[in-house]
């Protein structure tokens, strides 16, 4: 057993070794710059550094821009997740339905958006909802609606962001969705259909209790990484208008990149890293206590 134990930490030491190297440092590094007043005078001399203990912490929740950045984000993830989960489902239901035709085709077009560059699309997106030229405005003063200001207006600059990520990463969930799809027996469905199942209540009574465990992880996945949103708000509207794009990812880098304060920038990393941890085990213990993992 010992020989065996060892052969097997063996075997692992290599990938141990890159995780060590390439994630547990630099973590365990941005942790210890999060304790620190690590500035531009630092960078330049690092006699200039100081042990700060918590605060930058204290001092994050005292700054009134990192709440509205939680606040941008938190709606983010309100509104995005349950769109982003209801579309990739909807496209792996018609897509995993017997009459769907031409399903490989349609299955790569859909997945289209989450291979191709993002700042690209975004780039792209930012044109389709300009004000004076975009072909948005354009199709509204067609069917006589008026133009809105998309990316001008506090009220339209965010969901127009939630619009655009949804449509960018709904495919990688819908893929998933369809494996899960396709593993469900189908003898169930036949023996729904036989006592006189209408769909609807074969979706309830099948489809979402065996889906149980990919909605779980779909979920976790999805809340994680839209906690993460930065990429969007940088290209398309820089954190404006009057920062209601500002996403706690937007205002790290501004901390630490703009204002070179890589200390508190490094504090407000860690503390998104704890929002996320206790939401997924949150999560995670809802699923358990429903027997999904």
């Amino acid at each position: 057993m010992k020989r065996r134990s060892l052969a097997g930490w063996i075997f692992a030491a290599p990938a141990l070794i890159v995780i060590g190297v390439f994630f547990g440092l630099p973590v365990l590094s941005a942790l210890a710059l999060s304790l620190t007043d690590f500035d531009l005078y630092a960078l330049a001399d690092p006699r200039n550094l100081r042990f700060a203990g918590l605060d930058n912490y204290i001092d994050l929740l005292r700054t009134p821009i990192f709440w509205k950045s939680l606040g941008n984000t938190a709606y983010f993830v309100l509104l995005g997740v349950p769109l982003s989960i209801a579309l990739s489902l909807g496209a792996a239901l018609l897509l995993n339905a017997p009459a769907a035709r031409f399903k490989a085709l349609f299955r790569t077009a859909l997945f289209a958006p989450v291979v191709t560059t993002l700042v690209a699309v975004a780039v792209i997106w930012r044109y389709l909802f300009h004000t004076r030229y975009g072909l948005v405005n354009w199709g509204l003063e067609q069917i006589g609606l008026n133009p809105a200001d998309w990316l001008g207006d506090p009220r339209w600059a965010m969901p127009t962001i939630i619009g655009f990520a949804v449509w960018k990463n709904f495919g990688y969930n819908m893929v998933i969705f369809l494996a899960g799809l396709q593993a469900i027996p189908k003898d169930l469905y036949e023996a729904a259909r036989i006592d006189g199942a209408s769909r609807w209540q074969q979706f309830l009574h099948i489809t979402l209790p065996m889906l149980g465990p990919v909605l779980l992880v779909v979920g976790v996945i999805t809340v994680s990484g839209y906690f993460q949103l930065f990429a969007e708000p940088y290209v398309m509207t820089r954190g404006d208008p009057l920062q209601s794009t500002v996403s706690v990812l937007y205002f790290m880098f501004e901390e630490g990149f703009k204002w070179w304060n890589l200390g508190r920038a490094s504090a407000v990393a860690f503390l998104l890293f704890l929002i996320i941890l206790a939401l997924t085990t949150l999560m995670l213990r809802f699923g358990k206590r429903r027997e999904l993992v």
